[in-house]
């Protein structure tokens, strides 16, 4: 017999996710298991990342919510909500998460759950960090930062119809000293004055001649590239038909 804890996340007691989810439950439990469910909708879960999450914070003028995270943990002054989810996680042999699949990510009240829950000490930040080791997690293994933001550029904002721009991205922010955002805020201004002139990302699009009827890329396109990339337009790949225009994305 095991402990199995199940995170839900749908508005619908009686949608398919909500039904998949009682199915899990009187299954696992007709087979043994203990079964605990958190049903953020119906637990009317605060979502939100913010200074009410610290009962007794030590910055009061600024929030370093990462700070604050590890501070509250340690002293054990975290929300009751929070702690609540913690001890529900320890309990757990095995956590099912359960939530239907909205603009490319899970529901905003499922990712706020992660945002509070998995606090600094409890779901990172753990163990010893140096040069030769990076603490008891998987540490900053990361992937590639466009792989990252794929969801979001490619599937929240190139699929409505935005052209979509190279991220800004900042690494290592919160150890930024003065003259690090100096050399910030200078890189920003010359990407601010690049908005309009700046290529943007070269994604391939459904309907320009570069996929199938099953949506797949034709044979002979992306062979020089992997993951995410193949779906950019590459040197020498054929031009885009658009709307009945041609359009020459990469010479």
């Amino acid at each position: 017999m095991s402990n199995i804890l199940i995170i839900h996340a749908h508005p619908e007691p009686q949608s398919l996710s909500s039904a998949l989810k009682d199915l899990a439950v009187a299954h696992l439990r007709a087979d043994g298991h203990e079964v605990k469910v958190s049903d953020l909708y119906a637990m009317n879960w605060k979502a939100v990342a913010d200074a009410n999450d610290f009962s007794a914070p030590q910055d009061t003028e600024r929030l370093k919510y990462i700070r604050e995270s590890k501070r509250a943990f340690k002293a054990g002054t975290q929300t009751n909500d929070i702690r609540a989810e913690q001890d529900k996680l320890l309990w757990a042999d095995a956590v099912l998460f359960s939530f239907p699949l909205w603009w490319y990510g899970m529901p905003a009240i499922m990712k706020g759950w992660f945002d509070r829950v998995f606090a600094n000490g409890f779901g990172y930040g753990v163990g010893e960090h140096g040069p030769e080791r990076w603490g008891d997690r998987y540490g900053g293994v990361n992937g590639s930062l466009e792989d990252v933001l794929w969801p979001i550029q490619h599937g929240m904002l190139f699929y409505p119809g935005m052209e979509v721009m190279q991220p800004f991205a900042v690494y290592g922010s919160d150890r930024l000293d003065p003259d690090g955002w100096r050399g910030v805020a200078e890189k920003f201004k010359d990407r601010l004055s690049g908005l309009f002139t700046d290529a943007p990302i070269p994604y391939r699009t459904q309907n320009g001649g570069h996929y199938d009827r099953d949506r797949r890329l034709k044979p002979g396109l992306g062979d020089q590239e992997s993951g995410t990339r193949i779906h950019l337009v590459q040197p020498g790949d054929p031009e885009e038909i658009l709307f009945g225009r041609v359009r020459r994305l990469v010479s």
